[in-house]
């Protein structure tokens, strides 16, 4: 196959050290291609799955970056570190933690909806051109600004209460830019103790489970056997939260050309106002189209026809 054949999207079990950029770069020599794109950052000790954009799909990272993600998380009462999880320095630790499945169930739920959430240093936003995680390495501590996140599900899934640092596991599904560590160590700030994660694993992205995913080492086999386009999702999975319409016969043409059309030209009616999946008639996925308010048409934002 050769380098440009691919199209759509390809998720990856992400392995434990490998930053994103890494499974990138693995991804491109496995495939001999360099349109790659992903779709949301895993720090390396993060597992899980991440989804890549072949081809043209990398025109759909920003729709599948937007969409909420699912995580595993373990985190250890009883120790705090400077990286808010164990790869870090300790610089808090409590002899003993006592806390019961009640208690951590009742703090849990007030985690639950849109609060804010202030970003941990040792992360990859840029303040004033630089990394944070590069002036956290520097010894510098900057003020960062809250940022809103949503908790759309909280739930816990396993607790250990019999050591001196008690654990628990829970599962979360949350918006777009939340940070697990810092939800952890504010779940410990809620119980009075300090906190840190200690192992995160995101099960869920932008509706991309586990079951979808292949590591590294099956994707170079089935680049081997031929088999690795059956395994793609296909590019207007990314959008499959937006409605589906299917323009009109009489209207085709025009909408090949990029023409823009009148709302009745898409069954069902567009909704004023709305981003939309549009088809034709034979149900071959034409790309992202907006219904304009103003102007009482419909309009292509990202076009997928060959």
């Amino acid at each position: 196959m050769n380098k440009t054949s691919y199209e759509g999207i390809l998720p990856i079990h992400k392995p434990v050290d490998f930053t994103s950029h890494d499974v990138v770069a693995k991804t491109r020599g496995i495939l001999r291609m360099k349109r790659i794109g992903h779709t949301g950052t895993l720090d390396p000790a993060v597992t899980g799955v991440l989804p890549l954009c072949l081809g043209r799909a990398t025109r759909m990272v920003e729709y599948l970056q937007e969409l909420p993600k699912e995580y595993e998380a373990t985190l250890v009462l009883g120790v705090a570190t400077d990286t808010e999880d164990l790869t870090g320095t300790i610089t808090e630790e409590q002899e003993r933690v006592q806390v019961t499945e009640t208690q951590l169930k009742e703090v849990l739920g007030r985690f639950m909806g849109t609060s804010s959430q202030i970003p941990p240093m040792y992360s990859a936003l840029k303040q004033n051109g630089k990394r944070l995680y590069e002036l956290a390495r520097e010894g510098v501590t900057v003020e960062r600004a809250p940022r809103e996140v949503t908790i759309y599900e909280l739930e816990l899934l396993h607790f250990d209460g019999s050591k001196d640092h008690p654990e628990l596991t829970f599962r979360a599904l949350c918006s777009k830019g939340t940070y697990i560590r810092t939800l952890c160590v504010d779940i410990g700030r809620a119980l009075g103790v300090p906190a840190a994660m200690k192992q995160l694993k995101r099960t869920m992205s932008a509706g991309i489970t586990e079951s979808h995913c292949l590591t590294l080492e099956e994707v170079a086999v089935r680049v081997q056997n031929g088999t690795l386009q059956e395994a793609l999702l296909p590019v207007d999975e990314a959008v499959r939260h937006l409605p589906a319409h299917t323009v009109h016969e009489s209207r085709l043409k025009g909408a090949l050309q990029g023409q823009r059309l009148s709302r009745s030209a898409v069954e069902p009616p567009a909704v004023p106002g709305s981003l939309m999946r549009l088809y034709s008639p034979d149900q071959v996925f034409m790309g992202i189209y907006r219904s304009d308010d103003e102007t009482g048409t419909v309009s292509p934002v990202k076009v997928f026809l060959p």
